[in-house]
């Protein structure tokens, strides 16, 4: 399937919560009066855009004045051009500086965010654009995604760094830093256990990760990507405020849409932060993580893709 064929597909969930919600509120044509917006801004909070976002199309649409009834039709189209406007700002592929050798990608997130999945898909994505990719199985808690990452490393034809299982990961990043600069790679992708934003320690540790990193080169890490699960909807945006004050975060990546109603918080998360949305995934394959269209995703957020 074309990506636009599977973007529309990985967000259905997210398109029914909203769509059948703006059929309801329109079918058959209504005037756009006060009553209207309200019960339209409610649904938008409902489908996880949030209260500030909801407001902030609620207003766009009233600006519009549009005359007489409207349409369900015509609210979908005009919310997807707001929605696209808010966007497009933060929709931005994850570009790697050439004077950097290597990129060094720091990837941070909860468990079960989907870090190790989506680094093996970078690398996919950078060994098709002929660059030079190394992996760090950062996540030395767990020897299973120490073996994951090593099975996307043969994958991908993309060495490993790794140590036992309970190695110290600043040491382990500090070592594969030097050797992958030895080495001439153009990227070098970190992989880090799930850190939980109220385990002190943990966070400590991941500062410390980016200490150690800076010894080799003051501007590393270059990217520190910040892994979420659609799924969590508005809790997305504790995860952002947490790791962006530990870990200094550069860019988001939203994976797992495919399986969620709440694809909407992508948009609450680019109106309140501004981040970078580098990519989001709605399936398994490397293909299926993507540098997303603001048009497309809009659309296909309220069902007209």
């Amino acid at each position: 399937m074309s990506w636009l064929t599977r973007l529309k597909a990985g967000l259905a969930k997210s398109s029914a919560k909203l769509g059948v919600g703006i059929a309801g509120l329109f079918k058959g044509g209504r005037k756009l009066d006060d009553t209207a917006i309200a019960e339209l801004e409610e649904l938008l909070i409902q489908a996880d855009l949030g209260p500030a976002t909801a407001a902030k199309l609620a207003a766009a649409l009233t600006e519009r004045r549009f005359e007489g009834e409207v349409s369900e039709g015509e609210i979908r189209a005009a919310l997807a051009e707001e929605i696209a406007a808010i966007l497009a700002p933060v929709a931005k592929p994850l570009a790697l500086d050439a004077a950097a050798k290597p990129h060094v990608v720091l990837v941070v997130g909860v468990n079960g965010s989907g870090k190790t999945t989506t680094i093996g898909k970078l690398a996919q994505q950078f060994r098709a654009a002929k660059k030079r990719v190394t992996l760090v199985a950062g996540d030395t808690f767990r020897a299973a995604a120490i073996d994951q990452l090593k099975i996307w490393g043969e994958r991908t034809g993309c060495p490993v760094i790794a140590r036992q299982p309970g190695a110290d990961s600043a040491g382990l990043a500090y070592e594969a830093f030097e050797t992958a600069k030895a080495r001439g790679d153009d990227v070098l992708l970190i992989d880090t256990a799930g850190r939980l934003q109220n385990k002190t320690e943990l966070m400590s540790e991941l500062a410390k990760i980016n200490r150690v990193l800076t010894k080799l080169d003051a501007k590393a890490p270059h990217t520190v990507l910040l892994v979420l699960d659609a799924n969590i909807g508005q809790n997305a945006h504790a995860q952002v405020e947490a790791f962006r004050a530990i870990a200094a975060v550069t860019g988001l990546v939203v994976t797992k849409l495919d399986g969620t109603a709440k694809g909407g918080v992508v948009v609450a998360l680019a109106e309140r932060f501004g981040l970078p949305v580098h990519a989001v995934g709605v399936g398994e394959a490397a293909d299926d993580l993507r540098p997303f269209d603001p048009k497309d995703f809009a659309r296909g957020l309220v069902g007209l893709v």
